[in-house]
């Protein structure tokens, strides 16, 4: 799975400012309506659809918010951290500073799987979280999250 092509350097962002998970989707999806040209209330509503099934907090302070969006006809995503960490009501009870966000048309909906996994193995590598928790510039959070992929 070619992360680059999903989640691009300028679809990726520091410092974002939200004050509950809810206000943290609607920040993404205006982020993401701009990033992929697609209607900002469609984003939404699909994103919210997918949280109100369960959590998209998977712990150690991640979230991989993730929605399947009409209009959207390849895989693209978004690389987020907050300015303070969100409660997403993750498994483990921890606060979310950092957000995958996947959105996915119809026709890709099974792609999902396999890009959450390439996230997961670059989640895995040592060192991948604190660095990309340490970085100063959004150049040095994307290239810290993909530091293992490329070699």
């Amino acid at each position: 799975m070619d992360l680059p092509t999903i989640i691009r350097p300028e679809h990726t962002f520091i410092g974002v400012s939200a004050t509950t998970k809810w206000r943290g989707l609607q920040i993404i999806a205006e982020k993401a309506a701009i990033a992929f040209t697609i209607e900002e209330k469609k984003i939404l509503k699909a994103l919210e659809s997918r949280e109100n099934l369960g959590s998209t907090g998977i712990g150690n302070g991640i979230a991989v918010p993730h929605a399947v969006v009409e209009g959207m006809s390849h895989p693209r995503g978004l690389l987020i951290r907050f300015a303070h960490p969100l409660d997403f009501e993750a498994v483990d009870d921890v606060p979310t500073d950092i957000a995958f966000v996947l959105l996915f048309g119809n026709s890709n909906r099974g792609e999902y799987l396999n890009v959450l996994a390439a996230i997961a193995r670059q989640l895995q590598s040592p060192g991948v979280v604190m660095a990309m928790r340490k970085a100063k510039t959004v150049d040095e959070f994307y290239s810290d999250f993909l530091s293992d992929s490329r070699g």
